[in-house]
């Protein structure tokens, strides 16, 4: 592993981030208020657990049970508090009204979802924020809730960069999708008429991304984002063995220097690129089957949060998982989020980090 410095923005600029653990100094943290179930569509059925499909296609468009919601909102604020503790500046949206429909030119949707995951929407590179071309329709207008925070990073110097907003017309999506079997080959609900992707399907480790393809990403998005960086950049596809995929950070997590957490069941073969690194490999999570879990597999746990590269924060229950760091050499920061995993993601997900304090730096 080479740590050679490499060109980097200013340390000005109120938005810096190279990387998934250098000292986190600022960061957004979502809210689950106004969360609305997802609207069914074509597009779900590449990435929602089977079993949820019918709670979907019978309550999409409506707001989440209010008791959810809450129980949600107060492992954020949990959260909140625990970072501000350790120094962190915490930065709240704006809730918008999530229960309205709205339509373009070619398709409507009957409402929004959530303004609960920002590191869906936006990709931080050095002092570059870039919002991401989403494939879902009922997310179209998510920035909404981010805008007055984008315009007050740009305007204290930061670069903000919007990716081509999609059509998301029909040509997109394949309309008979059914996710394959175990052992059949891999297929994508997404076609290649326009880039699309979730700044969630890539993790960053300086000057050397990792990503997947996935049912919200394809390889025109991957594609639009090597050519948007650069040469200064390189993008790692890594392969999954996952049938639903969506967003790597419960697949594939780099922590530190030199260790990654890999997902035993989705990743059989690491990068050439990471050859030297430690591959962690977690225990399998303890969140029990009576909870519910809308939008995601069990292996949410593994959407941790560095604070810097030996602090980590977990969820509290995730007992083995917090041994195993405790094994690494890691510091685990033990945080109530169950009640937010059900939203569909976990601590990674539920905040977009600002600023972390270091340098870009090549890793591999």
């Amino acid at each position: 592993m080479s740590e050679t410095k490499l060109p980097q923005s200013s340390s000005s600029s109120p938005v810096c981030a190279w990387n998934e653990w250098d000292p986190l100094e600022e960061v957004i943290v979502g809210t689950c208020t106004g969360a609305v179930v997802p609207p069914w569509h074509i597009s779900l059925a590449g990435a929602m657990p089977s079993e949820s499909e019918a709670f979907f296609k019978e309550h999409g468009g409506t707001p989440f049970p209010q008791e959810r919601i809450d129980a949600a909102n107060r492992n954020l604020a949990e959260l909140t508090s625990l970072l501000e503790s350790e120094g962190v500046k915490v930065r709240r949206p704006k809730p918008v009204e999530q229960a309205l429909p709205y339509a373009a030119p070619d398709w409507s949707s009957p409402s929004g979802v959530y303004n609960a995951m920002p590191r869906d929407l936006m990709l931080v590179i050095g002092d570059e924020i870039i919002e991401t071309p989403g494939a879902w329709r009922s997310r179209y207008f998510e920035f909404k809730s981010f805008r007055d925070l984008l315009k007050e990073y740009f305007h204290a110097g930061a670069r903000w960069t919007a990716a081509p907003r999609p059509e998301l017309t029909d040509e997109l999506f394949v309309q008979d999708y059914t996710p394959p079997a175990p052992g059949e080959p891999m297929r994508y609900v997404l076609t290649e008429f326009e880039p699309v992707f979730d700044a969630a399907d890539f993790v960053r480790c300086g000057s050397d991304l990792f990503c997947h393809r996935s049912n919200v990403t394809n390889a025109a998005g991957i594609e639009w984002l090597r050519r948007h960086l650069g040469s200064e950049f390189r993008i790692h596809e890594i392969e999954v063995e996952d049938t639903m995929p969506m967003h790597i950070d419960s697949t594939f997590m780099p922590i530190a220097p030199g260790k990654v957490v890999i997902n035993p069941d989705r990743v059989k073969k690491v990068p050439d690129a990471l050859r030297h690194w430690d591959i962690l490999v977690p225990p399998r999570p303890t969140i029990p089957d009576s909870h519910p879990l809308y939008m995601s597999s069990k292996w949410i746990t593994m959407n941790v949060l560095m604070l810097d590269e030996n602090r980590v924060v977990v969820e509290e229950n995730e007992e083995p998982l917090i041994h195993a760091f405790k094994e690494w050499g890691f510091t685990p920061v033990p945080c109530p989020f169950r009640d937010f995993n059900s939203f569909g993601g976990s601590f990674h997900c539920a905040t977009l980090d600002v600023r972390r304090r270091g340098t870009l730096q090549s890793y591999v």
